[in-house]
């Protein structure tokens, strides 16, 4: 899959996914669903759902340290500040030939734009927080994200 290709893709997964409202209790639930999912395969993740910069529900799994919520707040800043997956926003400096961590200007210290974390999009609003997970390779750990909010979705936000 070419740059560009992966980049569409990325956009259309952000265009489809998206909430028509989003509240505490819609952020429980959520967090839960990647939670149980995460269990039921035995993945080393650390999960995180926010809104509006608070920390709504968080999880910790077997195989996971500090270092994993170091990886989510930084890729969750990246999330915050571009309104972009964090994926989506490191294959955007990689197709134009560079690097997020050279062309972005931002502490890498405190930005990763590595794959794992989602905006949560309402439909006619905007990001209004994020979800995400670190453990597993950048790809691996967006794919799960994205596959945990389709269902999610589908199931009505429930």
């Amino acid at each position: 899959m070419t740059e560009a290709d992966r980049l569409a893709q990325l956009a259309d997964q952000e265009e489809r996914l998206q909430f028509t409202k989003f509240d505490n209790e819609t952020a429980l639930a959520l967090g839960q669903r990647l939670l149980a999912a995460a269990r039921e395969r035995e993945l080393p993740v650390t999960i995180s759902v926010r809104r509006n910069g608070q920390r709504l529900f968080h999880a910790a799994l077997p195989g996971t340290s500090a270092d994993n919520d170091a990886w989510i707040d930084r890729k969750s800043r990246v999330v915050d500040r571009f309104g972009h997956s964090s994926f989506l926003v490191g294959t955007q400096f990689r197709a134009k030939g560079g690097s997020f961590e050279q062309d972005s200007r931002l502490d890498p210290d405190e930005y990763a734009a590595h794959g794992g974390v989602f905006p949560v999009l309402v439909r006619g609003v905007g990001p209004v927080g994020t979800v995400g997970v670190s453990g597993l390779p950048q790809a691996d750990d967006h794919a799960f994200v994205v596959e945990q909010l389709e269902l999610f979705l589908a199931d009505g936000g429930k």
